[in-house]
């Protein structure tokens, strides 16, 4: 059963995820404050490369006795759906692309 403070961990880190996404993609150099397709795909890879970093953190302090084994399993469910869903957009990226191929011109 997870501890209190185990919940409180995860939810800090889900708030800490909703700020990095609510800042996705802004272009400051848009006039109009607009996204940038661009900057949203480089923030994106670069939060599933740090939830990637985080949970190899948090591997290596485990096997050092340094934290507790629920907040691994955090990091790693975190970086799994990160994955999970950078592949999903990747997925949907290609078959948009494949439908603008099949389109007669």
């Amino acid at each position: 059963m997870p501890t209190p403070t185990a919940a409180a961990n995860a939810y800090a880190a889900l708030a800490r995820m909703g700020e990095q996404t609510a800042n996705l993609g802004r272009d400051p150099a848009a006039s109009d404050g607009g996204l940038s397709f661009g900057s949203v795909l480089n923030n994106v890879i670069d939060a599933v490369s740090q939830a990637g970093r985080q949970s190899d953190a948090q591997a290596q302090a485990v096997a050092t006795g340094k934290a507790n084994m629920i907040d691994v399993v955090t990091a790693v469910a975190e970086s799994e759906t990160a994955v999970q869903t950078l592949v999903s957009v990747r997925d949907k990226v290609i078959a948009a692309y494949e439908d603008i191929l099949k389109m007669p011109i």
